[in-house]
């Protein structure tokens, strides 16, 4: 708020008014009168600046750091009024938010403060009534006379302060204290703080966007440049930074400006040169080769224009190694663990003795093999394995090898050539970094298999239809319902795929050897069918667990959730009994099984071939159940 001149004698008489009888006159701001009723609440003797306490050299130290961009502004800011200042012995001080003085920029020679003055607080409660406070307060330019001042040895002075507002918070606070007021032009003084104020607030705005743009360009998974016409790079992100230092092309000691005719040898083929002709490029793979080794990048050039003229003296260039892509392609897909090894729920001794190999096996670089019946939970196996290898932070990408032709089946391993531009990776390229899980591989066509065990012995693919070698850094782990080791002797299984995938062997044991387990089993698939479909958590009764444990389970883990899944749907109440339970999972008695083989093979294996258990469970006699036994010709 910006006041006419006042007269002094009045304004001295309504502060002693006040001080003697606690009475305030009209007259008097209203903002003034507030503060000065503030100030004799908290009885605040009436004393100099610099006599009230500050905080320590290092407190203040550590503050005057943190403000660091404020006070800069401020020194170059004052350079250029040095003389002003020291003319009309004019105090300028800048103040945090808390009104603590962060620094006195006063001419050294002033008589109203000294140095001290710096960490000292200039709020209310400390020093009264002062228009810094009064500015933190109403958050407005004000202006304040002599009289005014709640210290008297100051009020042949008069003093203005201007808040510097960043974001609509008040982030500093610019005060003038002086003397020569008779002298002293009012309105250029005013105007000073003026051109402080919004002088800083355009600085501290810009310098929070380039902080911002700064911490974007940081946390963005690509490698930014600004190259300049000559080759020089004017600026990077960190991530350029961390690529321009593994190719050796920056010098720390030295601290020169990297020139890319130095570094990268096709420099004048890349399409950044062309950039200067004004050619862009969106998402081009390029290849740059330097001294080091050769680099494949996705590669975006923008030119950018001179505004007057239209000529371009640089081009920002955008690029992300195209491993880096795969791998943030493959966790946006979301090839990443689902579940960890503690997931995995069992206090059988076989239970512990596979998680144990299977913790030992995460931390090494091996190929793994796991090796069990289907159902017995070796997906979820291979999940933990990957989230406890140093290669959790990379893709976890499935690939079931009994689920397509051999031909689409070699295509998704390697990635093939769809056309004159066109070319995709396959799933060893995706999972660079991290793992492939093959599942069942013992269909994987003896050709395919000996193709993948060159590529994972040399750690090099090319994709179908092309000559180009592509480096690959992946772990395979492979499961299998088959004896591997038996099918190799057989010729049905590549032998040198085998001793690859074979360095380390996981068996996973079924879940009748783990019956011991059951009863946790059913629990946490309990709780992950409510977690998964919302639901309120059931609990089974001591004879619905005691049937589930003494039950064979020929289709282990996944068998017995299907019936388990099955049971919390059919059943109303919060507890499944032992009638609720029906170990055929969807197979009813009254299904059509006497007339569809498949829905009766699916009852047998559900009874785990079991004639008087299928019997029991069909609800028909064995001389019955004899009979579509022979008439479907089913082998036990």
């Amino acid at each position: 708020m910006i006041r006419q001149n006042r007269n002094r004698e009045k304004l001295a008489n309504y502060y002693n008014s006040f001080m003697e009888s606690g009475v305030i006159d009209p007259n008097v701001h209203p903002w003034i009168a507030d503060s000065w009723q503030e100030s004799k609440g908290l009885t605040i003797a009436a004393k100099k600046f610099n006599d009230v306490n500050g905080m320590d050299k290092e407190n203040l130290k550590a503050l005057q750091a943190h403000h660091n961009a404020a006070m800069e502004y401020m020194q170059d800011f004052t350079e250029g009024i040095k003389d002003f200042l020291q003319e009309y012995d004019i105090c300028l001080l800048l103040l945090d938010s808390e009104c603590t003085v962060l620094k006195n920029y006063s001419s050294p020679y002033n008589r109203l403060l000294s140095k001290k003055i710096e960490g000292i607080c200039l709020d209310e409660k400390t020093v009264g009534t002062f228009s810094s406070n009064i500015t933190a307060k109403y958050k407005s330019l004000f202006w304040m006379f002599g009289p005014e001042i709640w210290f008297k040895e100051y009020h042949d002075c008069d003093t203005g302060s201007a808040p510097i507002m960043v974001c609509g918070n008040t982030a500093y606070i610019v005060t003038v204290l002086c003397r020569d007021y008779d002298k002293l032009p009012q309105d250029g003084i005013i105007a000073l703080l003026m051109a402080i104020k919004t002088g800083m607030e355009i600085h501290l705005k810009q310098k929070m966007f380039l902080q911002a743009q700064e911490e974007i360009l940081n946390a963005t998974p690509f490698a930014v440049y600004h190259i300049l016409k000559n080759g020089d790079v004017a600026y990077t992100n960190k991530l350029g930074i961390s690529r321009l230092a593994g190719i050796g092309a920056i010098d720390e000691q030295a601290k020169k400006t990297l020139n890319l005719n130095d570094v990268v040898l096709n420099y004048k083929h890349t399409p950044i040169y062309k950039g200067f002709e004004g050619v862009s490029c969106i998402n081009q793979e390029i290849t740059w080769t330097t001294q080091v080794k050769t680099y494949e990048d996705i590669t975006t050039v923008v030119p950018i224009k001179d505004s007057n003229d239209g000529s371009i003296d640089s081009v920002v260039a955008v690029t992300m190694p195209i491993e880096d892509l795969r791998m943030l392609v493959a966790h946006a897909a979301g090839y990443t663990a689902k579940y960890s090894l503690d997931t995995i729920v069992g206090i059988s001794s076989s239970c512990k003795l596979m998680k144990e190999r299977a913790a030992r096996a995460a931390k090494k670089n091996y190929h793994i093999l796991l090796q069990g019946e289907a159902g017995t939970g070796k997906q979820r196996l291979a999940h933990g394995i990957h989230m406890a290898s140093s290669r959790s932070h990379g893709p976890l990408i499935s690939l079931n090898c009994s689920d397509i032709t051999p031909e689409l089946l070699e295509q998704e391993l390697f990635g093939a050539k769809m056309g004159k531009e066109l070319s995709h990776p396959g799933k060893l390229e995706l999972a660079s970094g991290g793992t492939l899980l093959l599942d069942e591989i013992e269909k994987l066509p003896l050709q395919t298999a000996e193709r993948l065990a060159d590529a994972l012995q040399n750690k090099k693919i090319c994709r179908i239809g092309e000559d180009v070698e592509r480096s690959i850094n992946v772990r395979i782990i492979a499961s299998s319902d088959s004896n591997l080791r038996r099918l190799c002797e057989k010729n049905l299984f590549d032998k040198r795929l085998f001793e690859i995938i074979s360095r380390s062997i996981i068996h996973v044991p079924p879940l009748r050897s783990r019956r011991d387990d059951i009863p946790l089993l059913a629990e946490s698939i309990l709780k992950e069918l409510s977690a998964q479909h919302k639901l309120s958590t059931k609990q089974l009764s001591s004879e619905a667990i005691k049937l589930l444990s003494e039950y064979d389970w020929p289709g282990n883990i996944k068998q017995m959730q299907g019936v388990i899944e099955n049971a919390v749907f059919t059943t109303i109440d919060d507890t499944i009994y032992a009638e609720d339970i029906n170990l055929m999972g969807n197979i009813k008695p009254d299904s059509k099984w006497k007339d569809d083989k498949d829905i009766f093979m699916s009852a047998w294996q559900s009874a785990g071939g079991n004639i008087s258990r299928l019997a029991n469970l069909l609800s028909v006699s064995r001389v019955t159940l004899y009979r579509y036994i022979k008439k479907y010709g089913v082998k036990k």
